[in-house]
């Protein structure tokens, strides 16, 4: 497992860790998830949950207020309340309160039964735990899965916040997303921010929880701090000065 922060560029503090799945010899997620076979999808999102806990408690989140962002499969799912078993018993014994859990639906994963996906959610709520839809705006992660049903918290794919600050087209969309997350009373999470300039159309637009290489890298098994120690998010100010 590797971590990478989510900060909130308004009161600049780490907001979560996002557990992202590594090879031994660093491979990324999709490489690793294109190996799983289907007969071993259920085992792996199982190791993969109970992984995320014992390493960010070992990594020291504990210590820290931030929540842990766990991708799962949800297509290897049978039946949420059997799934989670192995989940609260591992967050049991690392003493990691579960009121600090979220899930996201791992990348462009299809949704075969979206029933199925919704009695997910539903199980997941109930339990109190909090749900994220990854990297909306690409792949299977568009309007109509949000149709369907509706998560906490929604990830806008890097690929609309590539160059958000200069390009009208992606800059318009993300508005009318902001908007309308705002009337469903979800959270919204810009990932892939890369430049101070993305950075502050993002902050203009009102989204405060930000993931991206500008901050913060991906860390093998340790928590990254913030880079620069926050510059990239003083620059503005510092300008001005």
């Amino acid at each position: 497992m590797a971590f990478q922060p989510i900060f909130n560029i308004r009161t600049e503090k780490t907001w979560a860790y996002e557990a992202l799945v590594r090879g031994t010899d660093g491979q990324p997620a999709e490489d690793i998830l294109a190996a799983v076979t289907p007969g071993k999808r259920y085992a792996f999102d199982q190791a993969c949950r109970v992984a995320a806990i014992e390493k960010s408690v070992a990594a020291g989140i504990l210590q820290t207020d931030a929540r842990l962002s766990i991708n799962f499969l949800p297509n290897a799912i049978y039946s949420a309340e059997a799934c989670i078993r192995l989940t609260l018993q591992t967050a049991a014994e690392q003493g990691f309160p579960t009121s600090r859990l979220i899930f996201e639906f791992t990348e462009n994963e299809k949704m075969a039964d979206t029933s199925h996906i919704k009695n997910i959610l539903k199980s997941y709520k109930k339990m109190g735990f909090a749900t994220a839809l990854d990297d909306f705006g690409a792949g299977y992660a568009g309007l109509q899965l949000l149709a369907d049903f509706q998560t906490d918290f929604i990830k806008l794919d890097m690929a609309l916040i590539r160059n958000i600050d200069q390009d009208m087209p992606r800059r318009m969309i993300v508005e009318s997303i902001v908007k309308l997350c705002r009337r469903m009373d979800i959270t919204i999470i810009a990932e892939g921010v890369e430049t101070r300039a993305e950075l502050a159309a993002i902050r203009d637009m009102g989204i405060d929880l930000v993931q991206g290489f500008l901050l913060a890298r991906p860390a093998f098994e340790k928590l990254p701090p913030l880079d620069h120690d926050g510059d990239a998010l003083h620059w503005k100010k510092k300008a001005a000065a």
